[in-house]
């Protein structure tokens, strides 16, 4: 699925910070409806299949914390993140309680607010998170990895190393680095290790040693889509 195949609601009485989320979030190719008062959601959800609900905390007529009681006793699976500028422990403990899937304090990132949003599309609905390099593409859900239309078996080291030089696509990701998130190992190590992991790689792949994956001397290594 596509990210225009997923309507988000906004609703948020903020024109600002509606306008900000909008606009983020349509360019990330999602449909973006905005309400500004509580009683407005439930209107929007009688006309429109909404995938995910943005929830201001404090909004006119009704608000959010009664808007999300009131869906979760309508039966309305919907995940809600709250979006509010109540920041106490107390409060996040309501929020979440009332049946919101998350909750966000304002003044917030947007890469984080985007972030969140990507994970509770892909929990809820079962979406494949898939990340690719070149003619590889890995599921990361399935743990499986193809090249072209190859099914390529891994090890789970082989399959973590992999996942980590694309995930950081296009970085120089650095033997310590690679040691401690891959392996997760946090002190000093031998990191000649990884040299044996990644002429396996490239070996299953069949790449050419700078293929794709390439050799920093001394350094680390680089995944471009070269």
């Amino acid at each position: 699925m596509n990210n225009s195949d997923f309507t988000i609601l906004i609703a948020e009485d903020e024109v600002d910070i509606a306008k900000f989320i909008k606009l983020g979030l349509s360019e990330e190719g999602y449909r973006c409806l905005v309400v500004k008062n509580g009683e407005d959601v439930f209107k929007v959800l009688e006309q429109n299949t909404v995938h995910i609900i943005l929830l201001d905390w404090m909004m006119p007529k009704m608000k959010g914390i009664d808007v999300c009681k009131q869906l979760r006793h309508k039966k309305n699976t919907t995940p809600v993140i709250f979006l509010t500028a109540k920041d106490t422990v107390e409060d996040t403990i309501e929020g979440l309680r009332s049946g919101a899937n998350d909750y966000i304090k304002k003044p917030f990132n947007f890469e984080e607010l985007l972030a969140r949003v990507e994970t509770h599309l892909r929990l809820h609905y079962k979406i494949d998170e898939i990340i690719v390099l070149g003619d590889i593409q890995i599921n990361i859900s399935k743990h499986s990895v193809k090249k072209g239309d190859k099914k390529i078996l891994l090890t789970d080291k082989e399959f973590n190393f992999l996942t980590h030089l694309i995930r950081h696509k296009g970085e120089v990701c650095t033997r310590q680095s690679i040691i401690e998130n891959v392996w997760d190992i946090h002190f000093e190590y031998d990191t000649g290790i990884l040299d044996v992991y990644m002429n396996a790689i490239r070996k299953k792949l069949k790449l050419e040693k700078n293929k794709l994956i390439k050799t920093v001397r001394g350094v680390g290594f680089i995944a471009n889509d070269e």
